[in-house]
């Protein structure tokens, strides 16, 4: 499968993007600039992801007159990182759109079958009328990303879109085999997994290094 040219896989690429997503490769980036880097991508990755936003037009006021401009509805939004390792990239995202919600959905992998397990779910009351977007460092397997969507159109989502830093081929194909209608927007898409179901070249475990526990 030719994963670039599927309807729903956006690859991102941008430079700055490029250049940050480096950044966080290096093993040597310290937990705190590691922290900030995630945040910087995630705004990065939220510019282009929101490109299809619907805007309604209002009544404002300049210094000069009265017009008619577009708009969007922050409260009509929510952001869902897949916990944990997806909470770095909420503040970027919050940054850009403050005014919308957060969910959150806990899932942690097992370590013997690599399969992602459910142990939390927040979500606002609300949540089949918001548009979605999940958020997650890394897309493996795909499984827990997988999941997550599963979890959200239980409760009666119908937009929901999805974000990563870096992603595997195999995840890619899983996740667009399981919902090729919803979008998935990828900062880099890495070489393959090994066989312990890491991301080559990847960067190690962002729950890890977004929190300081690789210590």
């Amino acid at each position: 499968m030719d994963l670039t040219k599927q309807s729903n896989v956006h690859v991102l690429d941008h430079p700055l993007l490029k250049h940050k997503i480096s950044q966080i490769r290096k093993e040597n980036t310290e937990t705190n600039e590691f922290r900030a880097l995630v945040k910087e991508i995630a705004v990065i990755e939220g510019l282009e992801a929101f490109r299809g936003l619907e805007t309604k037009m209002v009544r404002i006021k300049t210094p000069i007159e009265e017009t008619v401009q577009p708009v969007i509805e922050p409260s009509s939004l929510c952001f869902v990182p897949i916990l944990r390792a997806g909470l770095g990239m909420v503040d970027g995202m919050l940054e850009l759109i403050p005014g919308a919600r957060v969910g959150h959905i806990g899932m942690y992998r097992n370590e013997e079958t690599h399969e992602p397990v459910e142990y939390f779910c927040k979500l606002p009351s609300n949540i089949a009328d918001l548009e979605v977007y999940l958020i997650d460092p890394m897309l493996a397997t795909g499984g827990s990303a997988i999941d997550a969507v599963a979890a959200l159109k239980k409760r009666g989502v119908k937009k929901i879109s999805f974000l990563c830093i870096i992603a595997a081929p195999e995840g890619v194909e899983a996740f667009v085999e399981a919902y090729p209608d919803v979008p998935i927007f990828i900062g880099a898409l890495d070489r393959e997994l090994n066989e312990n179901a890491y991301i080559c070249p990847g960067l190690g475990d962002a729950g890890d290094r977004i929190f300081g526990t690789n210590i």
